[in-house]
């Protein structure tokens, strides 16, 4: 006030101006003041509602960042057939490495192995011996290794090495886990062996004594001679259900209920060129006899221990529905005119009697030998990967398309092509959708289904994340962003059946794309912002839809709401979800028309995700820094007031009186509401 005093001394045209600056600066302070405090308003009539598919959010899995071969595949040995240097031998044995000096042992390849699809063993020729003049150092010489960046070997756990091994002489081999330079030994055992002059398949048991992250294998001898070795394995015997799979990776995604897996891409189904795609015929039957394959778009071996079975299983065992994406005779080089795709088209046949067929079919015998005599439930397939834009993708895709609807009419076909904006000029079940993009661009795109076409072929949104600067390796902008598009495909998923983010695994030593949902290496992992955003979803799929109206003027604020029952204690539960992607606080009242609430605060629940930075991101040393915050909602009511978080997706969960909501009759042309 004394400062103002002053102005009386001034002119009077000065003091006028002055006093109108001063109300309108006024006034734009208490605009902005009342802009921050204002309240909005979220509305929920749950007297109807409509049903969610069941199949709405899913993964897909793609062997790319080592997310299979050194991921959620337990194999611990890398290059575990001496395939990856190429058929032609001499080869590089890498990561195999040479314990002991060129006067104690040589080692090099041949193409002697017993298996027809994959000749190459390892000759190693051991000059030195237990005495005379030339005597081996302590411990022996040999071979070592090291895994995929380390073998993760943790103290009472048991784990099964096979070998393969032959030799004119008699044996006597160490098969040890050591740490990493071989001076801490945490499990050996001798394989000792009068006759292996024919190929011999060896199996023995480690339990480790001790813990190592950095762990190796290694294979050691202090006998002169000459000995082959071919196919080595080293596995953990506890996997999950028993298959082969790393636990802890796949109980991640079990926690996110997936309705489905989308397998095995990808870029990486396609190859860089025709020759390095997939093939499933070469990823089944005894790991032994598969000849493994270098994947030239990610670059890098794959022995394919983790085949079109293996994925099968997995589907089965997580309780999805598996989603087989298999090649059309298209690479991102090379394509098959559609005179010549006939065998392209004959293999995918192949493929669905290996899944589907009986037992004493041809394929589904393979199957059977394998251990599964019943059918898995496949239904799902996807011609290709991105292939729209391809010169002979619409002659490929038709081949498949008329083949496999005469011989399994059942069976749901997946378009390469969008049929969002416009229709397709060919027959499908469904089409792709493939969106990476900024996230202030994602999150508008909450709307991007709302004005499609309802009849016609389905959505599937198979390949979705923020990526860029916004993304980093894993910020909580883009979980954020990615929240709000699928509140966006939740509210249409009358015509959205399917959602799938990507990548889902990376492997933190090869980084080949971010960001990426879970991280992990040898010995630990975590979710990203991304990966716990999923979680939020997970009681989407085969939910009731209800109808959740905004009223506001931002743009920033998206929401929905669903009931879903529980499986474990049989009650009905509303959930409304909200993503604020705005930089201030918002007060937001909750309304809940034509649905009672249970008062026991114990059914009650609010969970946020956000943090003190938009761009704060999980990691080894803090993999919780942006997790979900779970706490009691107190206030639950009909009628009650959400604080919600700057930047920030706020779940509210309650516990319902009844599950009498209306559904309403079937409408083809039935929009979601905004």
């Amino acid at each position: 006030m004394s400062e103002k005093m002053g102005f009386w001394k001034a002119s009077c045209s000065v003091l006028l101006v002055c006093f109108f600056v001063g109300l309108c600066s006024l006034y734009q302070c208490s605009a902005a003041e009342a802009d921050a405090n204002q309240t909005e308003n979220l509305i929920v009539n749950a007297s109807s509602g409509r049903p969610i598919p069941e199949t709405l959010f899913g993964i897909f899995f793609e062997e790319i960042n080592h997310a299979g071969a050194g991921g959620i595949w337990a194999e611990l040995v890398s290059n575990r057939g001496f395939e990856a240097g190429g058929q032609n031998t001499p080869s590089n044995i890498a990561p195999w490495s040479v314990i002991g000096d060129q006067s104690s042992l040589t080692v090099s390849t041949d193409r002697s192995s017993c298996f027809d699809r994959n000749k190459v063993a390892l000759r190693m020729h051991v000059l030195c011996d237990s005495e005379g003049n030339n005597i081996c150092p302590a411990g022996g010489v040999g071979i070592y290794n090291p895994g995929f960046w380390g073998m993760n070997i943790e103290q009472g756990k048991t784990y099964k090495v096979v070998i393969y091994v032959r030799s004119p002489g008699s044996i006597n081999v160490s098969v040890s886990l050591t740490s990493s330079d071989g001076s801490q030994i945490l499990a050996t055992a001798n394989i000792v062996d009068s006759d292996v002059s024919n190929w011999t398949k060896k199996e023995v048991l480690l339990e480790a004594k001790g813990t190592n992250p950095k762990s190796r294998l290694q294979l050691t001898t202090s006998r002169k001679g000459v000995i082959w070795f071919d196919q080595v394995s080293a596995m953990p015997l506890d996997t999950y259900k028993g298959h082969g799979f790393q636990k802890e990776l796949i109980e991640m995604l079990e926690d996110i209920k997936p309705q489905f897996i989308r397998f095995p891409g990808g870029c990486f189904v396609e190859g860089e060129w025709l020759r390095n795609a997939f093939r499933w015929k070469e990823s089944i039957g005894p790991w032994e006899e598969r000849p493994g394959h270098f994947g030239d778009v990610w670059m890098y071996w794959t022995d394919d221990g983790l085949g079109y079975f293996e994925f099968l299983q997995l589907s089965e065992d997580l309780g999805a529905r598996p989603i087989w994406v298999f090649n059309n005779g298209i690479s991102h080089r090379d394509e098959v005119d559609t005179t010549t795709v006939s065998p392209f088209v004959q293999e995918a046949i192949d493929g669905l009697e290996f899944a589907r067929g009986a037992s004493d079919s041809k394929w589904g015998s393979v199957r059977a030998a394998m251990g599964h005599p019943e059918p898995f439930d496949l239904k799902y397939v996807a011609v290709g990967n991105e292939d729209c834009r391809k010169k002979n993708y619409r002659g490929n895709y038709l081949e498949f398309y008329d083949a496999i609807k005469r011989a399994y009419p059942d069976i749901k076909i997946i378009s390469n092509c969008d049929g969002s904006s416009h229709s397709l000029d060919h027959p499908a079940d469904y089409y792709d959708f493939h969106i990476y993009t900024s996230a202030s661009h994602l999150f508008s795109m909450t709307h991007q289904f709302d004005h499609t076409p309802r009849s016609g072929p389905k959505a599937f949104v198979s390949e979705y994340a923020v990526t860029g600067k916004d993304a980093g390796t894993g910020s909580l902008l883009a979980a954020l962003a990615e929240a709000g598009f699928l509140i966006g495909l939740e509210k249409n998923s009358d015509i959205v059946e399917m959602a799938s983010y990507a990548p889902l695994f990376v492997n933190a030593n090869d980084r080949r794309w971010n960001p990426d949902a879970i991280v992990f290496n040898s010995s630990m992992h975590y979710g990203t912002p991304s990966y716990w955003v999923q979680k939020f979803f997970r009681e989407s799929s085969g939910a009731t839809l209800l109808d959740a109206r905004l009223q506001t003027n931002s743009s920033s604020l998206v929401a929905s709401a669903i009931t879903w029952t529980s499986s474990v204690d049989g009650e009905t539960y509303l959930k409304i979800k909200v993503v604020n992607f705005g930089n201030r606080q918002v007060s937001l009242k909750v309304s809940v028309d034509g649905l009672g609430l249970n008062s026991l605060l114990s059914g009650s629940t609010k969970t946020v995700l956000t943090s003190s930075n938009v761009m704060d991101e999980n990691s080894f040393t803090d993999p919780n820094k942006v997790a979900p915050d779970l706490s009691l909602l107190e206030n639950a009511d009909r009628d009650m007031n959400i604080m919600l978080s700057p930047y920030s997706l706020t779940s509210l969960e309650l516990l319902t009186e009844s599950n009498n909501i209306r559904m309403p009759q079937t409408n083809s042309s039935a929009r979601p509401s905004i």
